[in-house]
């Protein structure tokens, strides 16, 4: 498990994502506020593939060029603009979201940040089940795990010392 969070880490740290707008109704109902924000830091979606090659071969249609990885090691980064796709065979079972505290989508250093640990605290106060847990008692890199309801992984991985 170690080896493949490094290695998720790497990646991580390389890629991010940037979402795009979302159409809305002016009929529907305005968002509710919420009550606090949660700073995650950088997103990025990991995708398990079956065939490297192929995977990258269609990616580099679409406009991404390799910004990372190693396909000797099964996983490239390609990067079309802010638009960012990892691409990991035989590394885990599922698509992955990911969340790097500490990080800009530029994967630059974010400045001021919230910890994943303190995050943990939060996830778990409101009630959600982790899969993996960082150590509450260190300062350094660490990661934590969970499901969202349909079973999709999330990890945050914090590549960074807490800040003060």
């Amino acid at each position: 498990m170690k080896t493949t969070l490094a290695t998720l880490a790497l990646c991580a740290l390389l890629h991010g994502c940037a979402s795009s707008p979302v159409a809305t109704s002016t009929a529907a109902a305005p968002a509710a506020k919420p009550t606090s924000t949660m700073d995650l830091g950088a997103f990025s979606v990991s995708l398990t593939v079956k065939d490297l090659a192929a995977s990258r071969a269609f990616y580099e249609k679409l406009g991404f060029t390799m910004t990372g990885g190693d396909m000797a090691k099964n996983w490239v980064v390609l990067r079309n603009g802010e638009h960012v796709v990892g691409l990991f065979q035989g590394m885990f079972p599922k698509n992955m979201l990911t969340f790097n505290p500490g990080w800009t989508q530029q994967a630059k250093p974010s400045g001021a940040f919230t910890d994943v640990r303190e995050l943990q605290a939060r996830l778990k106060a409101s009630g959600l089940t982790l899969m993996l847990e960082a150590d509450a008692a260190t300062n350094g890199p660490a990661s934590l795990m969970l499901e969202d309801p349909d079973g999709n992984p999330i990890l945050i991985d914090q590549h960074v010392p807490k800040t003060n």
